[in-house]
């Protein structure tokens, strides 16, 4: 029962980001293969596959740091002195080593007794519902300069970490979704640590701290990360090879226009000269890839055969634009996130300054 201390809690935190990062970024890849699973099934498997062990890992994780001291007695962040006073009572006749048989009793009670008295005292627990019980070890105070310095090296470090893991053209989106979580998360940590009171409502979360909640963010972040690293190569659309295929495809299509309205002027010409009726095939006649036609060929082409022929080359290589140009489509025009990530840290700043 009580909490790990802040150096576990860090070793949890790298070992959490290892794990995402070489374990389950692999496998949330092989689920998205290309082929595997149809496309819809595929980014439900891969979300439900994240979500899954996030839920199991942070899950764990609280286990193993066990109730904070406002569970640990049973009692609300709202409840009185009176009312944690005789919780505590209740509780130390149960765990006293004289009446406990656990083997660690002694360890139980002090632990309660630690509870009871950071609690008890309004001035620690404000420094227990903001910094934990390692902040009342070291004897923490809330100051605005550490206070930005701790934020600023940890937001600066995982947004380098996130810039190098998502380099690479195929990566784009994936770094705007970190980076906008990212933000997301040091917004809501800014305005919780520099509240007066716990914005969290006690009937929502009776026992949770402003410390359990940003541990519980920091906690999940990693998952985040690298679901945003898998599904953004997934969803990633090559707008440039896009362009390079409708460009091509419109290269062809202008050929095959040319070839033929060739044919349909030599066509002209040769009706013009020698008559509909005569002298058909003592006229040259090209075929559309540029070599003589046989002799024969030549009186039963007609400008009127000429235009349907087009018509159907046309008909063929409208199918290549149309697939190019749905392909550009589908990419929904990405655009610069740029001014709203600028608007949000004004927001950041100006609301810190004015508080």
């Amino acid at each position: 029962m009580g909490e790990s201390d802040a150096g576990s809690d860090e070793f949890s935190g790298l070992t959490g980001f290892f794990f995402y990062s070489f374990f389950v970024h692999p496998a949330t890849a092989w689920i998205l293969r290309p082929g595997r699973f149809e496309r819809k099934k595929a980014i439900i498997y891969a979300i439900a596959f994240l979500a899954a062990l996030a839920a199991i890992k942070t899950g764990y994780e609280l286990h193993q740091r066990g109730p904070n001291y406002y569970g640990m007695l049973g009692v609300t962040r709202d409840s009185n002195p009176l009312e944690i006073k005789r919780a505590y009572r209740k509780l130390s006749l149960e765990l006293h080593p004289d009446k406990n048989p656990s083997p660690d009793a002694s360890d139980q009670f002090d632990a309660l007794k630690q509870g009871y008295d950071a609690i008890m005292d309004l001035e620690l627990r404000d420094v227990y519902n903001k910094f934990g019980a390692e902040g009342i070890k070291a004897n923490k105070r809330f100051s605005e300069s550490q206070f930005l310095m701790e934020v600023a090296i940890y937001y600066i470090s995982y947004g380098m970490m996130a810039f190098m893991l998502t380099l690479g053209k195929s990566s784009g989106d994936a770094r705007n979704w970190i980076f906008t979580g990212l933000i997301a998360m040091l917004v809501v940590e800014v305005v919780v640590m520099t509240s007066e009171k716990n914005p969290f409502p006690t009937w929502l979360m009776p026992t949770t701290t402003e410390y359990d909640f940003i541990w519980l963010l920091k906690s999940l972040f990693p998952a985040f990360l690298n679901g945003c690293r898998s599904m953004g190569s997934y969803l990633f659309v090559d707008v440039d090879g896009q362009t390079r295929k409708l460009l091509l495809a419109l290269q062809e299509q202008n050929k095959d226009v040319l070839l033929v309205l060739r044919d349909i002027q030599i066509g002209v010409q040769t009706v013009q000269q020698f008559g509909a009726g005569a002298g058909g095939g003592s006229a040259p006649r090209l075929a559309t890839d540029g070599t003589a036609a046989p002799a024969g060929a030549a009186a039963r082409v007609t400008p009127t055969g000429k235009l349907k022929e087009l018509q159907d080359r046309l008909k063929s290589s409208n199918s290549n634009v149309a697939n190019a140009v749905q392909s550009l489509q589908s990419d929904g025009g990405g655009k610069s996130n740029m001014g709203f990530y600028l608007m949000i840290l004004g927001y950041i700043v100006v609301s810190y300054v004015f508080n």
